[in-house]
């Protein structure tokens, strides 16, 4: 076996993940990836990027190595590093490695949280090159022909100190995302919690109530994944003021009157 042999089947999607297309994001994403464009997916919170990931890492039946960026990552948490163990020391490869060795879909969500100076590694595998420079190891890792890289990040939270560089979009191909209309939203909260339809339209016009204050005392709008939440709640057999106040309004603000004006929508369509 080879020394870099990778058991593959732990990336794979086994099932096909539940994803309810809003336009044509699909056929624009295949042609995408036939090409092995690097993708970036923009758009709120909790609107179905990462979903839409693992469905097309599934579509595609390729492997999905996925890494939830953060600002103590650095590129040797991506790349890899060596490690001491028993037995000396011994190379181990990060997940960007690990995919662009294996021919795998490598996702990295939420891009910006990540320092400027770890989102750079990823560059030489974003272009006509499609390598992974391994410098402490002294290795050039050719990027296997079914490797992708793809990137999310949500612009509502975009700041001088949390934005990607010009030089880092103008690496990628790329896709806006947003919550999707009210009939494929209700569709998607009654499929993914088990309610019915029409506790699935109340609490998506809740949401769209919520959406409106975006700016106005909210940072973020109700996202499509907490209406899910108070549908599971729900389907559980907790009322459903009690289940919205736990998933929609005490998550999304610690503002009295703030919370108050979501509470109020809460009980025009439930109270």
């Amino acid at each position: 076996m080879s020394k870099f042999s990778i058991d593959t089947g732990q990336y794979n999607v086994s099932t096909e993940p539940y994803y309810e297309p809003v336009g044509n994001e699909i056929a624009l994403y295949e042609a995408a990836y036939q090409v092995r464009m690097p993708m970036m997916l923009k758009g709120p919170t909790g609107c179905g990027k990462s979903r839409f990931v693992e469905y097309m890492a599934w579509r595609l039946q390729r492997p999905l190595v996925t890494v939830a960026c953060n600002e103590d990552m650095t590129a040797s948490d991506l790349v890899g590093r060596f490690l001491l163990d028993r037995d000396g020391t011994q190379w181990q490869d990060g997940p960007l490695a690990t995919a662009a060795r294996i021919g795998a879909i490598c996702y990295l969500d939420e891009i910006v949280e990540a320092r400027q100076d770890t989102t750079v590694a990823i560059h030489p595998l974003t272009d006509h090159r499609r390598t992974l420079p391994l410098d402490k190891k002294g290795e050039l890792i050719e990027a296997h022909p079914d490797f992708q890289l793809v990137i999310s990040y949500n612009p509502g939270y975009q700041s001088l100190m949390k934005d990607l560089k010009q030089s880092t979009k103008q690496r990628f191909g790329a896709l806006d995302f947003g919550y999707p209309t009210e009939e494929k939203e209700v569709t998607i909260v009654a499929h993914e919690s088990g309610v019915d339809t029409t506790t699935a339209t109340k609490l998506v016009h809740i949401a769209q109530r919520a959406r409106n204050l975006k700016g106005h005392g909210l940072d973020e709008g109700i996202s499509t994944r907490l209406l899910v939440y108070a549908g599971q709640l729900i389907s559980k057999g907790i009322t459903p003021e009690a289940a919205c106040i736990m998933t929609m309004v005490t998550p999304l603000t610690d503002d009295p009157d703030m919370q108050d004006t979501l509470n109020a929508a809460v009980q025009t369509f439930f109270g």
